[in-house]
């Protein structure tokens, strides 16, 4: 006797069978529960580019336009949104889901080096990318405030300190330091000072560079030892910037101090 005889010897239990079968499946396709806002992970890339210094109009034009022309030839690319601001240039590169994010990644770093020649030769470093996904949000978030140290202080203790520890926590993906301000010694030059001397502003970044530099002086070796030789030459203060001699005229040095203020 076979599995199947029942069937074929009873047919109103089968016609039964079968209809309960479609009956409760229906039923049971009819209650699956549908999510109105499914969660999609949509293959997202950002690219940040920094040059300080520069305004929101000059990113867009030096940094991002030169950025997104070879952006906009990949294959697969939905979107492609760029924020600019002061000094940072922020791409979101968006694909369709049948694209691979590790191919994808790799076709835009192909194309960020590409554009590295139409990009200002000043930036302190190469533009940078990361794979996000755009579902993610942060779950938890913390403040820091000193009532005694600067912010840049803080800063640094948030990026060296705190930010390194809990990326070491186990099931972390991402940590972000937002709001945070660099120590850095602005210089505002007097354009009558500058005009009076005859000075452009090319000669004072170039006097500034050349007098802040930690350059390595090389090695004396003797007969039993070797020792290696350091000049600190980094400036980091803003009195140690002032005396510093961006050209001569007339015989006299002209000192930062002359041409504005530190």
């Amino acid at each position: 006797m076979n599995i199947t005889g029942p069937f074929i010897h009873r047919p109103v239990m089968t016609t039964l069978v079968m209809m309960g079968i479609l009956i409760f499946g229906v039923m049971g396709y009819r209650a699956l529960p549908v999510s109105d806002l499914p969660t999609v992970d949509f293959p997202t890339i950002v690219v940040s580019a920094n040059l300080p210094g520069a305004s929101a109009e000059t990113m867009a034009s030096s940094v991002a336009t030169p950025l997104e022309k070879q952006f906009s030839t990949i294959a697969g690319l939905d979107s492609m949104n760029s924020v600019n601001t002061l000094g940072r240039t922020q791409i979101t590169l968006q694909f369709n889901l049948s694209r691979n994010i590790d191919a994808a990644a790799q076709d835009v770093q192909s194309m960020i080096a590409r554009a590295s020649r139409d990009l200002p030769t000043n930036m302190p470093n190469p533009p940078s990318y990361r794979k996000v996904n755009p579902a993610d949000i942060s779950i938890l978030q913390l403040a820091l405030s000193s009532q005694t140290l600067p912010l840049s202080t803080v800063d640094e203790y948030a990026e060296n300190i705190l930010a390194q520890r809990i990326s070491m926590v186990s099931g972390v993906a991402q940590v972000d330091v937002f709001g945070s301000q660099k120590y850095a010694v602005r210089i505002q030059l007097d354009p009558t000072a500058l005009a009076y001397r005859q000075i452009g502003i090319d000669e004072v970044v170039n006097a500034v560079q050349r007098g802040n530099v930690d350059l390595p002086m090389g090695t004396l070796n003797g007969p039993y030892r070797a020792f290696t030789l350091k000049s600190n030459g980094q400036l980091m203060k803003a009195e140690d910037f002032r005396p510093l001699v961006v050209t001569y005229r007339n015989g006299s040095p002209v000192q930062l101090r002359d041409v504005g203020k530190v």
